[in-house]
């Protein structure tokens, strides 16, 4: 068996922002109702961290969970736990109506690192990053130019990146375009 690399396996890229691959994360989507006592206590025991509020993300020094859809969580964990904790959430959910799936090998993460970081996501998102609508914690679902991405910003104000690993490529060239300090992409021109 081949040993598993990340998606981008170690790249990275400095510019107005610090673009780098962020290595291999264990990632577990959960669906389920989101309410429920068990599915709380389940992903409170696989991640450390609380199930989140709707659009953001939580952190704990064992994991985090970010808000994905209304029935819908992304757990973060080592990635060579996930298999375990994938068994541990099967078991915890036993008469739930709910599905743990392993979905590491299946997503790049990135982070975007450094003063310019928001304007690079600005540059290339549909979303408000101003520090007053975008703060620490927020988690979003959105397009990434022609991609579906996810990100969320931490309390050291790095921004974190999820997309299909399909698209890994495209999303890091995308960064590390809008990062150049000669970039004009999303620049109006006139």
């Amino acid at each position: 068996m081949s040993d598993p690399v990340s998606a981008m396996n170690g790249a990275k890229f400095s510019g107005l922002a610090q673009v780098e691959d962020s290595g291999l994360q264990g990632m577990i989507t959960l669906r389920g109702d989101l309410t429920s006592k068990a599915l709380k206590a389940a992903v409170k025991s696989a991640t450390g961290a609380d199930v989140p509020a709707s659009g953001f993300v939580s952190m704990a020094k064992t994991g985090g969970v970010a808000w994905m859809s209304p029935d819908e969580l992304l757990l973060l964990v080592p990635y060579g736990e996930v298999d375990a904790r994938v068994a541990d959430l099967d078991e915890a959910l036993k008469g739930e109506h709910a599905l743990a799936a392993n979905v590491s090998d299946a997503r790049g993460v990135f982070r975007l690192s450094g003063a310019g970081a928001r304007e690079v996501l600005a540059k290339i998102c549909p979303v408000d990053m101003s520090a007053e609508a975008f703060k620490s914690g927020q988690f979003r679902r959105t397009r990434m130019a022609q991609v579906a991405a996810a990100f969320w910003l931490d309390d050291a104000g790095d921004f974190h990146i999820v997309c299909f690993r399909s698209v890994a490529a495209y999303v890091y060239n995308l960064l590390c375009t809008a990062a150049h300090p000669q970039s004009k992409v999303g620049a109006l021109t006139g």
